[in-house]
């Protein structure tokens, strides 16, 4: 995939370990250019380069920050400014606040001057130190503004929406003869963002949600005929619901949105959990937040500021749809609801997470100080690659329903292939 240059390299870079434009990796190999074409996109490796655009110290960088709460943020900030300042020579880095918000002149919300001991610390708290928000800026007021701060760099850490607003500064700027690096370092909890095998946050999700699993199967086995609902985050893809119930080990039937079920009939959802409900006399279900959509009354066209369809609560339906459904069978049950998302994703990064932050992080201040612009950080085959902004912004991942994640599911928790 082409990579955008702001122009030529010509500055010796002050790292010596150096990767070569000439590496690639496909979406199956990794391979040099000399050898034999794989199938399948090809994209550059990601890492530092022996020439720079920009020359050490002399650079001013600015970090945003966007969308949803995620695991591992504040890492990914402290990390880039680390970077900067210490292999570069840069301390002069600007952290905008409130999300692309922060980029308007007339925000209430001033942008912040970084330093070491602004971040010194920051890594050990969830959340995100420079605040967040969903929406769009007007992308031409924010280009006026990035031009007057003397913004050369604009690391954009958030998920497809995101990336798609920093390809449009990106745009603008080069519309204006503008030299704005613009790299996108991606964010989302729910592990579906394209040509990255695991995003930083996701490790951590599933770490929290299988304790939240392990204390609901506790719930489920102390009373007689008790069921415990946990829902999980997960819009457009099951990773995060399919990773903790292989983690937990005590999960009885996962629904997620790859996979549609119906509630009624003899072989429906209801109907199998009735079974397990007379044989084992406790079941622990998961389900997925964007699962199930097609059951619920009426499917919503609204949106959120960030362009994403509202969904409707599938937790709290089939909570009542459960209830309901045992009450006309006159068979009691117990049953316990669970929806954690917040805690989730307000939680401190793991160690893992912590470690996948640091190299998204220095990886993007590696293709910034080298001039490349327009694109963000992926990871395929224990890789770190440049991916063009469009192309990611223009597909999602989900699980595969008849890969080795899925079938995982299956084996832990015993329940058909589908409900229908």
């Amino acid at each position: 995939m082409k990579i955008t240059h702001l122009g030529e390299a010509t500055i010796l870079s002050p790292i010596k370990r150096t990767v070569s434009d000439n590496l690639r990796i496909s979406e199956n190999v990794v391979h040099d250019l000399d050898s034999p074409t794989e199938t399948g996109l090809q994209f550059e490796i990601a890492g530092p380069r022996d020439k720079l655009f920009f020359a050490p110290g002399k650079v001013r960088a600015g970090i945003v920050t966007c969308g949803g709460l995620c695991p591992g943020l504040n890492d990914v900030i402290r990390s880039v400014y680390n970077e900067l300042n210490y292999a570069y020579g840069i301390s002069n880095v600007i952290g905008f606040k409130g999300g692309y918000r922060g980029l308007d002149p007339d925000t209430t919300n001033k942008p912040i001057q970084l330093n070491s001991e602004f971040v010194d610390d920051i890594h050990k708290d969830g959340g995100t130190v420079l605040g967040t928000s969903r929406g769009p800026v007007d992308v031409k007021r924010a280009v006026d503004n990035l031009i007057k701060l003397e913004i050369n760099i604009l690391f954009t850490i958030g998920g497809d929406g995101t990336q798609r607003g920093g390809n449009a500064l990106f745009q603008e700027a080069k519309k204006r003869n503008y030299p704005l690096s613009v790299i996108g370092i991606p964010k989302t909890i729910d592990n579906d963002v394209a040509f990255v095998s695991r995003t930083f946050g996701y490790s951590t999700a599933v770490q929290e949600a299988t304790k939240i699993l392990d204390r609901a199967h506790v719930e489920a086995k102390s009373v007689e005929n008790g069921i415990s609902l946990v829902k999980l985050m997960g819009r457009h893809a099951g990773f995060i619901a399919a990773g903790a119930t292989v983690a937990s080990q005590d999960v009885n039937i996962v629904l997620v949105p790859e996979v549609p079920f119906e509630l009624e009939g003899k072989n429906g959802f209801l109907a199998f959990l009735k079974n397990r409900m007379i044989n084992r006399k406790h079941a622990v279900i998961v389900v997925a937040e964007g699962a199930g959509q097609d059951l619920l009354e009426s499917s919503s066209a609204e949106r959120d500021s960030s362009g994403n369809i509202l969904l409707k609560d599938i937790g709290t339906f089939m909570r009542d749809k459960i209830n309901n459904y045992f009450k006309l069978e006159q068979i009691p049950v117990t049953l316990r609801y669970f929806d954690p998302s917040y805690i989730i994703r307000s939680s401190r990064a793991n160690a893992d997470d912590s470690i996948l932050c640091d190299l998204f992080a220095r990886n993007a201040v590696h293709a910034a100080m080298a001039g490349k612009t327009g694109l963000v950080i992926g990871y395929l085959h224990n890789k770190f690659i440049h991916v063009p902004i469009e192309l990611l912004a223009s597909q999602t991942k989900t699980l595969e329903i008849n890969g080795l994640a899925w079938r995982a599911v299956l084996a832990a928790t015993g329940q058909p292939d589908k409900f229908e």
